[in-house]
């Protein structure tokens, strides 16, 4: 067989690596415009699904937003000791008015004591959520590149988890990222449900523990909010949502 002549094998070679190149933007775009996201595929065999949103979601019609085939809504409240979110008590008020199970989150400080949080959370958010309130453990400022000690986390999340399930009367869910995970809740906390963060793939907590709701993504574009923030946090609940729901 004769060989193929030089230049043309550097020519196909050429072609062969543009398509490539190409193909691989147009794939890079369609990511970071929130068309793909690997997460959702794997999401996909999840029935129960939800969103997570705050004040960068604006203005909601949650009657649009809860037609999104979506189940379920977490609306941030509360941040450290004095934060309240500026859309929480409209979001509260108007996604009571849709079939959601509805619950409130609250954004864990590592400069606030678990009692002064505690209180905050207690004045702003009422008891009649239909799900858990959730403390979301994640990094902020410089805590992302000096995480505070285990110690000092339990230190403040230990009483405020037993404070808020005194007043609400059940467990808080708990919400980290793996990294906070794995340095602060795993190998604890056996009684709260655990919300993960895992964008890419699905989650495996590195204790063994199963998780209750999984943040898939937070690309996803529904109908339904015209805030700064173009995409929304989503959400896939293991199991039946009967099981995190609060029964008043």
């Amino acid at each position: 067989m004769t060989a193929e002549p030089a230049p043309r094998r550097w020519r196909t070679l050429a072609i062969v690596g543009g398509t490539v190149v190409v193909a691989l933007a147009a794939l890079t775009g369609l990511v970071a415009s929130g068309v793909i996201w690997p997460g959702r595929i794997f999401a996909a065999g999840y029935d129960v699904r939800g969103v997570d949103v705050s004040s960068y979601q604006g203005d909601i019609d949650w009657q649009v937003l809860a037609d999104e085939d979506i189940e379920f809504a977490y609306i941030k409240a509360t941040e450290g000791s004095s934060y309240i979110d500026s859309r929480f008590a409209d979001n509260w008020e108007a996604a009571a008015d849709t079939a959601l199970l509805t619950g409130a989150y609250h954004f864990l400080s590592y400069e606030s004591t678990s009692k002064e949080q505690a209180a905050h959370v207690i004045d702003t958010v009422p008891v009649d959520g239909t799900l858990p309130v959730a403390v979301d453990v994640e990094c902020y400022a410089e805590f992302c590149e000096e995480p505070p000690s285990r110690e000092r986390v339990a230190e403040i999340l230990d009483p405020l988890l037993a404070e808020l399930e005194a007043h609400y009367g059940v467990a808080p869910v708990i919400y980290a990222t793996a990294d906070y995970y794995d340095r602060y809740v795993a190998g604890s906390y056996e009684d709260n449900p655990i919300w993960i963060r895992s964008v890419i793939t699905p989650p495996s907590l590195s204790d063994g523990r199963d998780w209750a709701i999984w943040q898939y993504s937070h690309r996803d574009r529904l109908d339904g909010y015209d805030g700064d923030e173009p995409f929304i946090d989503m959400n896939a609940v293991s199991g039946s949502l009967d099981e995190l729901a609060v029964r008043h």
